[in-house]
C-alpha cells in the first residue's frame, strides 16, 4: 500500500545578506521532532520487491528492521509466497531474502530474514496498547514506489470489525496506497506502534494499522521457512498443471487463483492440465468466477502448448468461443459470441464443453448455448484460460469422455424445489421424505434450496435450517463412510476433511489429499532405502516445523474454526494441537510408519509411536514436535482434571474417537461464541459418526428445544431416556420430557 500526500520536505531557505554588516549569520532553524525522527528512523526502513517466476518486480511494499542481524517485519500479502523476495536498504543495497522467519496470513504480518553485511540499525517496538485516540503518530513508506517517504497523521480511533482477528485495528487519519503496506507506525518518541496494513475503500484519507503487540507474537514463537521452501506454499501442482504466458496462477482452499495480466497478447495467459490425454470426443467443466465482468477468463482446450487452443469464457456480459492459432488477434477467429440468460454476474458460473469430432457444443449453467461445426484444432491439452487485467477463480476443473450430472442434475433439482415447496407450506409433511431425497442426491441440494431461497424468501429461516441439517447428514454420512473406507480406523486424514464441508459444502477433499500425498513424497526423498520408525518421525518432524512452516495457532486458537479445518490447516500451516496430530499421523503414515498414533489427554491432544526400542516415545506436536516425557504427561492431565494420570489416559485413540473430539471441539467453539444454533449442524455430524453419543444427544436435545423444535427435543429425550445412559439423571429426564 502506498501514502498519497504531500511529503515533509526539509527545504533550506537562502535569507537575504546584509551589506550594513557581512559578519550577521542568518538564523538556524531548529529541528521538529518529527523531523529529526524521520532523520533516524528511515535507516530502518526497507522498500521490499517480490518477483514473479519470469523475475519482473510485480509488487513493491515496505519492511523495517526488528533486529540487527536482518530480521525485518512486513506485511504477509506483500511477500504472498514468492520464489523470489528482495530488500533494498536506505543506501540503495539489496539482499536477497534468505528464509520466512515467521508469517501469520490472519494478523497479516510476516518475518523475513536478510544477511547483511554489517549490522543494522533496528527500531524500537512499543506498546501499542498505550495508544489513545488523537495521539499523533508518523508513517514510513514507499508509496506508489515514491521509496523512503514520510506522512505525519493521527490515531483516529480503533476498529475489531475490521479483518478477521483478535486484535483492534489502529485507524489512522493518513492516506494510504500500494506500496505502504508493511511499513511502521511511529509514535514521537520513534517507538514502533503499528504495522499499516489496510486502506480504506471509503475514504483517500483513512487507513488501518496492525497493532505492534501482534507482530511480538511472531516474534516470540516463531515458524521459519527457508525462502525456496515458502515458494511452494500455495504452488500448482507442477505434476498436474502447467501455466503459459505469465500471469499469477496458484491455488488455496481447493481453488485456483490467477491474477497479473499474462504475456500473451491482450493479457493472455494459460494453465493447461497436463496429465490429460484428449480422445477424439470428450467434456471439460470448470466454475468460474470473475472479480471483474469487464473481463474475461473460461475454458481452453486443444491447446499446444503455445498460441493455438480454444477458449470458452465469460467477456463483457456475453459468452464467447474463439479459436486461437498465432500470437496475436489476426490470428484470432470469433466463432460466436452469445447471451446467456443463466449466467450469474459476480458468482460462480459453471463452463462445460463438448468436443467432438467435427462440432463443439458449449454449455452455460446446465443450459446449451454454442453449437458450432469446427475442426480446425483436435488433440492437445484442456485448461484454463484468462485475458487482461483480469483476476479469477476456478474450481472444480473436470474433463472425460463423458461428465455426469448435467441433464440429470437439473431434473433432479426442479423435482426437489417442488418437494420443498409443498414440505415450507405444511411443515408437518414428511421430513424424513425429504431428507433421504435429499442425501440420495446431495448434488442437487445447493440449487434446489436456493430455487426456493428465491421464490419465498419470506420463510428463509426455515429453509435454512433445512439446508443445514440437510448438509450436516450428508457430512456425516461421508465421514462415516470415510472411517470405514479401509478397514478398521479408515481413512483419518479424508474424513477430517469432510468435516469442514458442514461450513464449505464447495470443499474438494481430493485437492487435499493430493497435497498431503505431495508431501509425503517430499518427505521420502530424504528417507533411506528401508526407513525405521524412528527415522521417518523425525524426517515427518523435520520437514513439518523446520522447512514448511508449520505452527501452533498464536491466537485464541479454539475460538477459530479455521483452525480445526485441515483444509486450512494445510493452506495456513497453522492448527491447534489436534487437527496439527492429525497431519502428523497421516503425513508420516504415508511415509511408511506403522505405530504413530493419536493420544488424547485431557485438554491437550498429542501423538505417541513405538520407538526402535519398544518402547512408547510421546510427541507434543503444539510444540513443534517436541518430545514429551511421560512425567511431563502425567502434568498435564493434573493441570486439567487434578487427577492421577492412569495407563487409559495415554492408550492409542481410534479414528472415529479422534474425528468426534475434533467436532466437540467445534461444538464448544460455537457454544463458547455465543452461536448455540450453529452447534447443531456439527452435533448431527457427531451423531451420524457415533449415534451412542450420549453427550452429543444430550446437546443437541437441548439446543433443539431452545430453537423452538419440540418433535426434535422428544425425539433425543426418548432416545437417552431408552438408552439409560450413564452420566444423566434419568428422572430429570423424564420430567423433562413429560413437561414438553
Amino acid at each position: 500500500m502506498t501514502l498519497r500526500f504531500g511529503f515533509l520536505l526539509l527545504v533550506a531557505f537562502a535569507l537575504p545578506s546584509f551589506a550594513a554588516d557581512d559578519s550577521v549569520s542568518p538564523p538556524v532553524a531548529t529541528p521538529t521532532p518529527v523531523t529529526e525522527l524521520t532523520r533516524r528512523s528511515l535507516e530502518s526502513v526497507v522498500v521490499v520487491y517480490q518477483h514473479g517466476r519470469d523475475t519482473d518486480t510485480q509488487a513493491t511494499g515496505t519492511g523495517f528492521v526488528v533486529s540487527p542481524d536482518g530480521l525485518i517485519a512486513t506485511n504477509a500479502h506483500v511477500i504472498n509466497f514468492r520464489s523470489e523476495i528482495e530488500v533494498e536498504l536506505r543506501d540503495g543495497t539489496t539482499y536477497p531474502v534468505t528464509a520466512v522467519h515467521a508469517s501469520d496470513h490472519r494478523l497479516d504480518l510476516a518475518l523475513i530474514k536478510i544477511t547483511p553485511k554489517a549490522p543494522l540499525p533496528a527500531l524500537k517496538l512499543g506498546d501499542s496498547d498505550s495508544l489513545v485516540q488523537g495521539q499523533p503518530v508518523v508513517a514510513l513508506g514507499n508509496p506508489r514506489g515514491l521509496k523512503f517517504s514520510v506522512v505525519e497523521g493521527i490515531v483516529s480511533g480503533f476498529r475489531e470489525d475490521v479483518g478477521d482477528n483478535p486484535f483492534r485495528y489502529i485507524q489512522l487519519a493518513i492516506p494510504v496506497e500500494e506500496g505502504n503496506s508493511g511499513g511502521p507506525v511511529l509514535n514521537l518518541q520513534g517507538e514502533v506502534q503499528g504495522i499499516v496494513t489496510l486502506k480504506s475503500m471509503v475514504t483517500r484519507n483513512l487507513g488501518f494499522a496492525m497493532p505492534v503487540n501482534a507482530l511480538k507474537l511472531l516474534l516470540e514463537k516463531p515458524n521459519p521457512i527457508p525462502i525456496a521452501s515458502w515458494a511452494t506454499i500455495g504452488r500448482l501442482d507442477p505434476q498436474r498443471w502447467t501455466p503459459v504466458m505469465g500471469s499469477d496462477w496458484s491455488q488455496r482452499a481447493g481453488r485456483i487463483l490467477v491474477t497479473g495480466a499474462g504475456s500473451g497478447f491482450g493479457g493472455r495467459s494459460l494453465c493447461l492440465q497436463t496429465k490429460v490425454r484428449a480422445e477424439p470426443s470428450y467434456e471439460v467443466e470448470v466454475e468460474v468466477k470473475l472479480d471483474d465482468e469487464s473481463g474475461a477468463a473460461g475454458l481452453v482446450f486443444a491447446a499446444d502448448g503455445g498460441d493455438a487452443h480454444y477458449g470458452f469464457y465469460p467477456s463483457g456480459g456475453r459468452i464467447r468461443l474463439t479459436r486461437f492459432e498465432g500470437p496475436d488477434v489476426q490470428s484470432w477467429t470469433i466463432l460466436g459470441q452469445y447471451d446467456a440468460p443463466t449466467y450469474r454476474p459476480g458468482e460462480w458460473n459453471r463452463l462445460r464443453v463438448r468436443v467432438e469430432p467435427e462440432r463443439i457444443v458449449g454449455f452455460v449453467n446446465g443450459e446449451e448455448i454454442a453449437a458450432v461445426d469446427d475442426s480446425v484444432l483436435r488433440g492437445g491439452l484442456p485448461g484454463l484460460c484468462k485475458f487482461r487485467q483480469t483476476s479469477a477463480e476456478f474450481r472444480r476443473f473436470r474433463v472425460a469422455t463423458k461428465l455426469d450430472g448435467e441433464e440429470t442434475s437439473a431434473a433432479k433439482a426442479a423435482e426437489l424445489t417442488r418437494k420443498i415447496e409443498a414440505y415450507l407450506k405444511a411443515p408437518s409433511a414428511d421430513t424424513l421424505g425429504i431428507m433421504e431425497e435429499l442425501l440420495a442426491t446431495p448434488k442437487s441440494v445447493p440449487p434446489s434450496l436456493e430455487a426456493v431461497r428465491v421464490e419465498m424468501n419470506r420463510r428463509m429461516d426455515r429453509l435454512k435450517t433445512l439446508t443445514e441439517s440437510a448438509v450436516a447428514q450428508i457430512v456425516g454420512t461421508e465421514v462415516a463412510a470415510s472411517l470405514n473406507e479401509t478397514g478398521k480406523g479408515g481413512n483419518l486424514f479424508r474424513a477430517g476433511l469432510l468435516v469442514a464441508r458442514v461450513d464449505n459444502p464447495d470443499l474438494e477433499p481430493e485437492v487435499y489429499e493430493d497435497l498431503l500425498d505431495s508431501m509425503a513424497a517430499q518427505v521420502r526423498k530424504k528417507l533411506s532405502a528401508t526407513p525405521t520408525e524412528d527415522e521417518i518421525v523425525k524426517a515427518t518432524l523435520h520437514f513439518m516445523f523446520e522447512e514448511s512452516g508449520f505452527h501452533a495457532s498464536r491466537l485464541d486458537s479454539y475460538y477459530h474454526k479455521s483452525n480445526s479445518f485441515l483444509n486450512e490447516v494445510l493452506d495456513d500451516r497453522e492448527g491447534i494441537p489436534i487437527t496439527l496430530c492429525i497431519v502428523f499421523i497421516e503425513l508420516s503414515r504415508r511415509c511408511g510408519a506403522k505405530t504413530v498414533h493419536g493420544v488424547g489427554l485431557p485438554g491437550h491432544f498429542i501423538a505417541g509411536f513405538t520407538t526402535d526400542k519398544g518402547a512408547l516415545q510421546l510427541v507434543d506436536v503444539y510444540e513443534s514436535g517436541a518430545f514429551v516425557t511421560e512425567e511431563a504427561a502425567a502434568r498435564i492431565v493434573f493441570e486439567f482434571t487434578e487427577r492421577e494420570m492412569t495407563p487409559d489416559d495415554l492408550k492409542p485413540m481410534n479414528h472415529p474417537a479422534i474425528i468426534s473430539r475434533l467436532l466437540r471441539n467445534l461444538i464448544e467453539q460455537e457454544k463458547q461464541r455465543g452461536a448455540p444454533k450453529k452447534a447443531i449442524p456439527y452435533l448431527e455430524v457427531a451423531l451420524t459418526v457415533n449415534p451412542d453419543d450420549a453427550s452429543a444427544r444430550f446437546d443437541r436435545a437441548l439446543l433443539r428445544y431452545q430453537e423452538g423444535d419440540i418433535e426434535g427435543t422428544k425425539s433425543d429425550l426418548r432416545w437417552l431416556l431408552q438408552a439409560d445412559a450413564p452420566g444423566l439423571n434419568q428422572d430429570r429426564l423424564r420430567s423433562f420430557y413429560e413437561s414438553l
